[in-house]
């Protein structure tokens, strides 16, 4: 099998090497070992229905977006270490802004309100306070309730003071929709963190109503403490509750774990290094992962929307679809759909299945992107049912923290160095 990326078809066994501590580059250290791990790999086999999808929408499996009738236009700046943007669901038409240093900014009719919807930066790890530098702590997520326009309330994924990741909900004020109340939170779940990097932080609701949490392995460098592997922690795995009670979380029936002794029941997949944001199609429910790299391949991981859960996703016996520590039985894990090298990137942030209506050459695609090139690429199956990942522009100087929708299905992308952009279709 080979995999495809900027229209160049690359062998999948050939590897060039680049070294990385803590997700900075560091330059080439040479050539890899050849991995001959072609006759494990495995793609989930839904195709059908993933076609039929597209089919709807009248584009042909085969074609791919032109980047020259796709912008970028800045519609926010200002911001401090922004890391994520989304929307409420409720009609407003407002986006919300996170900041890693616990702000929550709203902006309406492209403006940012004066003051923060939420702030906790008195809560979350004091490092995510600075402007300058580097940290994986502070405010990492928000996702508002599937009937948030009812119930006012939503939930945030932070590191506190001490470096444990702390899951929340809070409601809206109850005489401003622009504010939330402070004094509404709840803590629901909090898990110690026992390395300042890779707390994952993304959450999502799921079609199902769910909400599902991504936690990294707990960090350093090669999960020392092999989380990735065990199902006796909750580092390393996404995670699936039932939030919908006034009280503490529910374990839905159907999670994959909650009869295996041992197990974590809150599991819903594991074999995770540090899953940078997922999402799920809104036309088709299938499930999107973007898991950070060690040291060679970063990669994207698929799981099909029948799926009943509990897939492996392979860490830290492998690094993408190469074995890294090994020891594991490559036939029980799911290997990636897509994976990409050092050479075009050091850091992979997961983003969207387009399903708005404003460029409908890019609709039925995944588009995700690199931290650290601005590398943005595109992947979809093609009609012989072999993933295909095509490079679609490089946003050059963009640090892409992040991807975002509004209610429309419209797609955004996050600069770390304070801005919000829109896909537009090009002038």
């Amino acid at each position: 099998m080979s995999w495809q990326t900027g229209g160049v078809i690359l062998p999948h066994e050939f590897h060039i090497c680049h070294s990385r501590e803590r997700d900075i580059l560091t330059g080439a250290v040479g050539e890899c070992e050849r991995v001959f791990m072609q006759k494990f790999r495995t793609m989930p086999i839904v195709f059908l229905a993933i076609a039929a999808a597209l089919m709807l929408v009248g584009l042909p499996l085969s074609a791919q977006p032109d980047a020259s009738q796709i912008a970028l236009v800045e519609i926010a700046s200002g911001f401090t270490r922004p890391l994520f943007v989304t929307h409420a669901g409720d009609g407003s038409g407002r986006l919300f802004v996170v900041e890693q240093g616990g702000r929550i900014w709203v902006l309406r009719d492209g403006m940012r309100l004066q003051t923060p919807f939420l702030d906790i930066s008195e809560l979350v790890s004091r490092e995510a306070l600075s402007p300058i530098g580097f940290t994986e702590r502070g405010l990492l997520g928000l996702a508002f309730d599937p009937d948030y326009a009812r119930n006012g309330r939503f939930y945030i994924n932070y590191t506190d003071r001490s470096g444990t990741s702390v899951i929340a909900r809070y409601r809206v004020s109850a005489n401003n929709p622009d504010l939330a109340d402070p004094d509404s939170a709840q803590i629901l779940l909090i898990v110690p963190q026992p390395f300042a990097n890779h707390n994952g932080g993304h959450l999502e609701f799921g079609p199902d109503g769910y909400l599902y949490v991504s936690l990294g392995d707990g960090g350093s460098g090669g999960d020392p403490q092999n989380h990735g592997q065990n199902l006796g922690t909750l580092l390393g795995t996404i995670l699936r509750i039932d939030v919908s009670g006034d009280g503490d979380y529910a374990i839905p029936d159907d999670n994959p774990f909650i009869d295996q002794p041992g197990a974590m029941p809150e599991i819903w997949a594991y074999g995770l290094r540090n899953a940078w944001r997922f999402s799920f199609d809104a036309a088709t429910g299938d499930l999107y992962i973007a898991d950070v790299g060690q040291n060679l391949w970063e990669e994207i991981n698929f799981q099909p929307a029948d799926s009943p859960g509990g897939e492996n996703y392979g860490w830290n016996w492998f690094e993408g679809s190469a074995v890294y520590r090994g020891g594991g039985d490559p036939s029980a894990v799911v290997m990636p759909v897509a994976e990409y090298t050092r050479n075009e990137g050091i850091s992979v942030t997961g983003g969207y299945v387009y399903r708005g209506t404003q460029i409908p050459a890019l609709v039925g695609y995944y588009v995700y992107g690199d931290f650290g090139s601005g590398n943005i690429w595109t992947l979809r199956r093609d009609d012989a049912g072999v993933w295909q990942s095509h490079l679609l522009m490089r946003a050059q100087g963009r640090a892409i923290s992040s991807f975002g929708l509004d209610e429309a299905g419209e797609l955004y992308l996050v600069d770390y160095g304070g801005t919000v952009l829109k896909f537009v279709p090009a002038s």
